[in-house]
């Protein structure tokens, strides 16, 4: 299974698609700030959430499942994910998630904080306290551990923020 996670990508709906061509995932998460009607999203396999710069009826949190994994997925903006990742640990531990997916700081991160991974996979629009544009690409395969893997928006690794249990 490959979840490619991504956020923020603020209208730019072509690199968008250009990503999603090339990592061809099972399945996508973006985790809002699209600012784009949702027609212009990718096809295929999709969660989606509203972002505090978008107008699409859309949901503010949504719950995805694949295999033995469960996803809270959010923007960020109401979790106050500026300031501390605290709440939205504790939100995804409300939700019985394993892997809590955000956004809104367009700051790429990963980390395992009191069995919750937490994945937000910066901006393909506007990075903010990190030099590239980024996504993340989530990969569990059959008897191999988790993996998250971190790309710049030309497809490049950002091996730095690679993670691996």
């Amino acid at each position: 299974m490959k979840v490619l996670v991504i956020s923020d990508s603020h209208g730019r709906t072509k690199l968008l698609n250009e990503i999603v061509e090339r990592v061809r995932p099972d399945h996508v998460i973006h985790c809002g700030d699209f600012c784009t009607s949702r027609q212009n999203l990718p096809s295929g396999s999709l969660t989606v959430v509203r972002g505090n710069c978008d107008w699409e009826t859309v949901p503010e949190e949504q719950i995805f499942e694949t295999g033995s994994l469960r996803f809270f997925v959010t923007h960020g903006h109401r979790h106050q994910v500026k300031y501390s990742l605290l709440p939205i640990r504790y939100r995804a531990q409300e939700t019985g998630a394993d892997i809590a997916c955000f956004g809104h700081t367009h700051l790429p991160i990963c980390e395992k904080d009191e069995g919750i991974l937490l994945i937000n996979p910066g901006s393909i629009s506007y990075p903010r306290g990190f030099k590239y544009r980024t996504y993340a690409v989530l990969e569990k395969k059959e008897n191999q551990p988790l993996k998250v893997s971190f790309y710049k928006v030309d497809g490049s690794p950002v091996p730095e923020l690679a993670y691996e249990e």
